[in-house]
């Protein structure tokens, strides 16, 4: 049967948003905006990155090692810490290693980076460095050029996730809705960093674009002039991941689960090397959901820890 004219005129219905294509590839700000309000970005997913920052950090270093064992397992990948780019097919004069002074240096800038990561994400410094990284892979913003091709950065950050997630979801005593709530964040922080990856590969809206100035060097760590990435202070901890890398150290959470030897966890595949970490999670709550960058004051926001049931 067909629905009535007055059940019609009577059925709600969100108003449609209108989004300024242009705006999505001439303004950050309004770019970021989109993909909050698409994803549903809001104060649960805030407080969740907020309250889990510790756990994330104390994960770090495992992190880089995974990372960078996986880059270090294909020549394609390797070839970009000897030529910085990606599609050179000439001959190499050396292979890289995990020891390889190059490599402890990217270990020592992707620790920071991951740090940053557990930051501020209501601040728009935030994401325009997550823009900067991007744009940095493609030649730009650097008086020493890299280029590396968006299939291998596609493919890194699945790790990142895939690592994130199985340590999360494996924690033996985080109740189930506040794991949902890390791993929803922490998915959606990594998704749009993915997509100020992508801006920087693909043509869409370049008839927009032509003519603008993308090209500002500045050093690595740094944004609009300012130190964002403090490097140096993740040196200290190069020694011990360096002992992780080649097996030789145990997991970064044994001091809070049984002895584990870290290589085996990691090559059996069959145990989240992490799995014992417990106390770095617990306080996590879940927030109700409200738009992010529509505020700029988000004080308010991330002292409401109001656990609130799901309908």
């Amino acid at each position: 049967m067909a629905p009535s004219a007055s059940s019609s005129s009577t059925r709600t219905r969100a108003p449609m948003q209108h989004i300024d294509r242009k705006e999505l590839y001439t303004s950050l700000e309004a770019r970021i905006r989109y993909l909050h309000s698409f994803l549903d970005f809001g104060t649960n997913d805030i407080e969740a990155l907020s309250s889990g920052a510790k756990y994330i950090q104390a994960l770090i270093p495992a992190v880089v090692n995974i990372v960078y064992k996986k880059l270090l397992q294909y020549d394609i990948t390797a070839r970009a810490f000897q030529t910085r780019s990606t599609a050179f097919e000439g001959p190499m004069d050396e292979t890289p290693d995990e020891e390889s002074p190059q490599i402890l240096h990217r270990k020592m800038f992707l620790r920071a980076y991951l740090k940053k990561l557990c930051s501020d994400p209501t601040r728009m410094e935030f994401w325009e460095y997550l823009d900067k990284v991007g744009m940095m892979h493609t030649g730009l913003g650097r008086s020493h050029p890299l280029h590396i091709e968006y299939i291998h950065i596609g493919v890194c950050l699945g790790v990142i996730q895939d690592i994130l997630n199985e340590a999360i979801l494996s924690h033996p005593r985080l109740p189930m809705p506040r794991k949902i709530a890390f791993v929803k964040a922490l998915g959606k922080i990594i998704w749009i960093q993915n997509d100020l990856f992508t801006r920087w590969y693909v043509h869409d809206g370049e008839e927009f674009t032509d003519g603008m100035d993308f090209g500002v060097v500045e050093k690595e760590g740094f944004l609009h002039g300012k130190k964002v990435l403090d490097e140096t202070a993740e040196a200290s901890s190069s020694s011990s991941s360096s002992a992780a890398a080649t097996g030789g150290s145990a997991c970064p959470f044994s001091v809070s689960i049984e002895s584990k030897d870290w290589a085996a966890a990691s090559s059996s595949g069959s145990t989240c090397p992490f799995s014992g970490a417990s106390k770095a999670m617990e306080g996590l709550s879940i927030k109700d959901t409200k738009p992010v960058l529509a505020a700029k004051d988000n004080e308010d926001a991330r002292s409401d820890t109001t656990e609130k049931p799901s309908h």
